[in-house]
């Protein structure tokens, strides 16, 4: 849930809800504190016709018959009775005493009173959790002087309270608010799909610069982003290719004179200077050699298929210990894995191949993690200082102290084996081991979809 509201999509989602439900919050309230007004303003208006009847009917009953009416008369929330204060002082004419008067004509003297109805003043069960507990119609006392000179006095209270609903109001709102949090969703992941599916080309980008192009599809602004990512895309492509081709080029063209100048070195009659001479020869055929290693582990043009990790791991192994090196293979991954057969070869190798020149033996290690295999390639060396841990995967970087030409270093190894592990999603992190000695692990996923 976390990670959820801390992606784009979450956040996206969580504002819509948050909008919409503000947005509803907001025309619920309008519309809750309109419809009380109308109803306050009906209530008025009922209440109008209503005191307008029980009075002209009280005027024109006989005097002696008036008690019994005003016993029916003291019901609902207009009433009318016989005045206890007919001397009271009679307070400025308000609205309904105002518009009651004019109903009633001249004959009858209303004088509003100063007596303040308990009933105004309690709270009501609010029917919303918009609208208000508190009456704001029309709730007074009123002196009505008939025409023969009695007083009495009306009352209008507030409205009787509504029976209390047996569903709650969040109970109600609950399918309205669901169906908002499933409109938000839909709205946020249409809109985040397209960003999604550009984050993951840019992440297949960089794992294979050869993956196939993004699908053109969406609203136009992603079309046009999906356009310019793939036009990148071509161009990088274009420009590795070239500086791929040029580096092989160059490496392969400059094997021909070299061995034309070995051959010629070979008639030098100073044996001390010929032998100098072929020995920089050979460190020159080296580097070219490693020239040629490191364009092909640039080129991702070799077809994925399905590897046996364990297989591959013994063949590579067993070649390095047929020709004296020591080695030395332990652990099972059981699984497969997808890759290019000889590019994971020469990672292998080149690792393995580092690990005994600096190291004088090399320890593999392989063991099965969720989804992935974690080859550990531990070896006897000094190690290598934490501030030069990044720098020994640049090109032609080399550790004087321990990686010298003498040792036949070129400073490629390490940067051929980290672009083969990226073009399969996988890393390479180096760490000097508590015991001594360098440690170099290879995380290789069980399954890549690059191509």
């Amino acid at each position: 849930m976390r990670s959820f509201f801390g992606s784009m999509s979450g956040r996206v989602f969580l504002v819509l809800l948050l909008g919409i439900v503000a947005s509803a919050a907001l025309t619920q309230w309008l519309a809750v504190n309109e419809r009380t007004r109308a109803l306050e303003r009906y209530r008025d208006f009922h209440a109008l016709e209503r005191a307008e009847q029980l009075i002209t009917t009280a005027d024109v009953l006989p005097e002696a018959a008036r008690p019994t009416y005003l016993i029916a008369a003291y019901r609902g929330t207009v009433r009318l009775e016989l005045s206890d204060m007919p001397q009271a002082q009679a307070l400025p004419p308000t609205d309904f005493s105002t518009t009651l008067q004019q109903r009633l004509g001249e004959r009858f003297k209303l004088s509003p009173l100063a007596e303040h109805l308990s009933a105004c003043d309690q709270p009501r069960q609010a029917t919303s959790m918009f609208a208000s507990t508190q009456w704001r119609g029309t709730c007074e006392a009123i002196n009505v002087q008939l025409h023969d000179g009695q007083v009495l006095k009306l009352s209008v209270l507030p409205p009787r309270q509504a029976p209390p609903s047996p569903h709650s109001e969040l109970l109600t709102l609950l399918p309205f608010l669901l169906s908002i949090a499933f409109l938000a969703y839909l709205v946020a992941r249409m809109t985040i799909k397209p960003l999604k599916r550009l984050a993951q080309a840019a992440k297949d980008l960089g794992n294979d610069i050869n993956h196939p192009p993004v699908v053109l599809s969406g609203a136009s602004e992603i079309r046009q982003a999906s356009a310019a990512f793939n036009a990148m895309q071509a161009r990088i492509r274009q420009h590795i290719t070239q500086r791929t081709q040029m580096l092989a080029a160059i490496t392969h063209d400059l094997q021909t004179p070299l061995t034309r100048l070995r051959l010629r070195l070979e008639k030098v009659n100073d044996a001390e200077l010929r032998q100098r001479l072929i020995d920089d020869l050979s460190a020159m055929q080296q580097m070219v050699k490693e020239g040629l290693d490191l364009a092909r582990s640039m080129d991702s043009s070799e077809t994925m298929q399905a590897l046996d990790l364990d297989a591959l791991l013994d063949s590579v192994c067993s070649d390095a210990t047929d020709i004296g090196q020591q080695v030395e293979l332990r652990g099972r991954a059981a699984m497969a894995l997808m890759g290019r057969p000889l590019a994971i070869r020469r990672c292998l190798v080149n690792l393995i191949d580092n690990a005994v020149k600096y190291g004088q033996y090399a320890q593999v290690t392989v063991e099965r993690m969720v989804g992935a295999a974690r080859i550990r390639i531990r070896d006897g060396g000094p190690g290598i200082a934490p501030d030069q841990m990044a720098r020994v995967f640049e090109p032609f970087y080399r550790i004087e102290t321990s990686r010298s030409r003498e040792s036949g270093g070129t400073g490629l190894g390490l940067t051929i084996a980290r672009n083969i592990a990226e073009q399969h999603g996988a890393n390479v992190t180096l760490s000097n081991h508590k015991d001594g000695g360098l440690e170099v692990t290879l995380v290789l996923p069980e399954y890549y979809s690059g191509n």
